[in-house]
């Protein structure tokens, strides 16, 4: 029986990678900064904001969502957002633990 690679990294990392990946496109940075800037749920403004097609945009928000760094409400036509506070406070502290673990583990210079 195959065995799933990533089942050998922990929950931690594997956690932190998919928020990273959800962090890989400008347009989700872009995003996350027009929801946190009006700090409350958007339905249509996102697509009138950026310069993408709002097909683009849906899918970047599907991106974002499937993250769990975003939540969304779908109502009919109508789909509204907001930022999970919860999991972008996780993915600071993730990423300031593994900068600070690579930190203490450089204790000498490789180039």
């Amino acid at each position: 029986m195959a065995i799933k690679k990533t089942e050998k990294f922990t929950t931690e990392e594997q956690e932190l990678a998919a928020f990273a990946k959800a962090l890989s496109h400008p347009a989700r940075i872009a995003i996350l900064k027009v929801l946190a800037e009006k700090n409350e749920c958007i339905c249509g403004e996102i697509v009138e904001i950026l310069p993408l097609a709002q097909s683009t945009v849906s899918q970047h928000l599907k991106e974002l969502k499937s993250a769990g760094l975003i939540k969304g409400e779908v109502s009919g036509p109508k789909s509204c957002y907001c930022i999970n506070w919860q999991n972008i406070e996780k993915l600071a502290e993730e990423l300031g633990f593994l900068f600070e673990q690579m930190k203490t583990n450089n204790k000498k210079s490789c180039c």
